[in-house]
């Protein structure tokens, strides 16, 4: 088959390294950090469902958290600190991101494109993709307690700001999540038995 390079380029997702403006105790790369936010995000939609009353499709929204720094594997980690820098920077970057996404769909069988285009293209401002990006949020808050238990510095006030943003989300199933598991990270593994 012609250009059906795609998984190719997603396996390399474990050569993209996270967070690297900062010391990491323990270096986090693409691969990693997709499928916590993968597990989280599906834990989200179950509970919506099941705390909550709503229907939101838990398995599909583990599964757009899994894709969903895929472009990452040709533009690299932009570090959130300089993405967010300003307007300017965040819109260019989506620019690039939407590009890199039409390049890995690209380089699909045109038999499975339309398929793995939804899981790209998906709406960030639905319930289900402020979910997404809570548990995108959370897995970060995740990398920054376990380095500053580790007694890394460098992740002191990214952990401040990181549980700032998940707090200030507003999201019930975000708080119930937290409430019921955000204080697990970080533990060591004689400490949870």
């Amino acid at each position: 088959m012609e250009n059906a390079n795609f998984f190719a380029y997603i396996s390399r997702l474990t050569l993209i390294s996270r967070w690297s403006l900062m010391r990491n105790c323990r270096q986090e790369n693409d691969a990693e950090h997709s499928m916590f936010t993968s597990c989280v995000a599906h834990a989200l939609g179950l509970i919506a469902n099941n705390v909550f009353g709503k229907n939101l499709d838990a398995d599909k929204m583990a599964v757009v958290a899994l894709y969903h720094d895929a472009h990452e594997v040709l533009t690299g980690d932009m570090p959130t600190p300089i993405k967010h820098n300003n307007q300017y920077i965040n819109d260019a970057y989506k620019t690039v991101e939407t590009a890199a996404n039409e390049k890995l769909l690209s380089t699909l069988p045109e038999v499975l494109r339309a398929d793995y285009e939804k899981l790209f293209t998906y709406s960030k401002d639905s319930l289900e993709g402020k979910l997404i990006k809570a548990a995108d949020t959370i897995s970060a808050y995740v990398k920054c307690v376990e380095e500053t238990s580790m007694g890394n510095d460098d992740f002191k006030q990214a952990l401040i700001s990181t549980k700032q943003r998940i707090s200030d989300m507003g999201l019930e199933e975000v708080d119930w999540f937290m409430s019921a598991f955000g204080d697990s990270f970080g533990k060591t593994v004689d400490s949870m038995n």
